[in-house]
């Protein structure tokens, strides 16, 4: 097929729609389609072995975001695609969706980021809920547009339809189970890690991901004192510096190791006990697979995607997120219990291992020609 990806986030930002974005290119390229992707400004100039048209940004709270121009439309008219794929469409997907319907192209909206939430945790107080339910509106319009929304978890799907969204399936995201493995554990500078992290034997627990209001980071300062605990950071972001002042203000002993890729990554999460989730407003959470990918047990909010991610009491533990001690709790249970870490480790591992981004893209081309079939006129 030819396909046309517009993404709202890509390279070199990192993050769940940077990264699943890369996986589908990579795949979509084994299977011998034609791609063409369309990010905003600042990207590479080709991924995947296909070529990455940048359109103008603006930079809003360190992330760039593509402005609607008419370039997007001419873009789509000369590559001509059976199909536009719109990534987390909010603005630059916006105006993809209507290009995509005024030249008659059938097209496949991937909803990936809680806007509205973010929107109204990120507003003043006094505008906070109205922020929220505008947006809702806009991504109700935006949404509208497709020929098919994709949700990336039951929970995620069931508020799309709450809020009136129309045609919305399920696809979740692929793991790579062959980079994020427990074997990294016996490797050297995973073990030099370890060492300089848990120098008297300390249970590490970590956080990987990007380091902003909505990830609420700071309900690790709950788990302050606890004995032998350490708390270890991965990522980088806008709340870096209000993150490590608060969490060391509330005596937690933490280390922020700041932004990893690759194997380095995959030795980070390796150096781990447990692996620890603090945001309530995930649609997905794909930080949550690759620890368990790598054998770590999971302690997640009961919100979100997490609720299809971690088997409560068997791959890991769900807490209460209304309750201010339930993440303290959840994690002293574990911290004192290697023999039930290593088991809900090695379950989570089992129970990722076939969610393969192999797997899952093409899950997303019968999604794709699916479109495409109902756009195409019976002969």
């Amino acid at each position: 097929m030819r396909i046309a990806i517009v993404t709202e986030s890509f390279l070199p930002n990192l993050n769940g729609v940077t990264t699943s974005v890369c996986r589908v290119l990579e795949c979509l390229r084994d299977g011998g389609h034609e791609v063409v992707v369309i990010a905003p400004r600042p990207a590479p100039s080709s991924w995947a072995g296909y070529p990455v048209h940048a359109v103008a940004s603006v930079p809003v709270r360190q992330f760039p975001v593509g402005l609607p121009t008419g370039e997007v439309e001419a873009l789509l008219r000369r590559f001509a695609p059976d199909v536009v794929h719109v990534a987390s469409p909010f603005v630059l997907g916006a105006s993809a969706l209507g290009a995509a319907a005024r030249l008659g192209v059938p097209s496949v909206a991937v909803y990936q980021t809680d806007m509205p939430s973010y929107l109204g945790q990120h507003a003043p107080r006094a505008l906070g809920r109205g922020a929220a339910t505008a947006a809702w509106r806009w991504v109700r319009r935006v949404h509208e547009l497709a020929d098919l929304t994709l949700a990336p978890s039951s929970a995620a799907l069931a508020e799309l339809e709450a809020h009136g969204i129309p045609r919305v399936r399920g696809w979740a995201r692929g793991v790579d189970a062959a980079t994020f493995r427990p074997e990294w554990r016996t490797d050297a500078g995973t073990r030099a890690l370890r060492r300089s992290l848990a120098p008297n034997g300390e249970v590490l627990v970590g956080y990987v991901g990007r380091l902003a209001p909505e990830k609420e980071l700071h309900r690790f300062a709950s788990v302050a004192g606890l004995p032998g605990v350490r708390v270890v950071i991965v990522g980088d972001g806008p709340s870096r510096a209000d993150d490590s002042a608060l969490l060391g203000a509330a005596g937690l002993d933490v280390v922020l190791l700041g932004r990893r890729e690759g194997d380095d990554l995959a030795r980070a999460y390796a150096a781990l006990d447990v692996f620890a989730h603090t945001g309530t407003r995930e649609t997905f959470g794909q930080t949550l697979q690759e620890a368990a990918a790598t054998s770590l047990p999971v302690v997640a909010p009961a919100r979100g995607g997490p609720l299809d991610l971690v088997d409560h009491s068997r791959t890991g533990l769900l807490f209460d997120p209304d309750d201010p001690a339930a993440l303290r709790e959840a994690v002293a249970h574990l911290a004192g219990d290697r023999t039930k870490r290593e088991a809900m480790g090695a379950a989570g591992r089992l129970r990722v291992e076939g969610r393969s981004w192999s797997a899952l893209t093409d899950e997303l081309v019968g999604h794709y020609e699916s479109v495409h079939r109902a756009a195409v006129p019976a002969a």
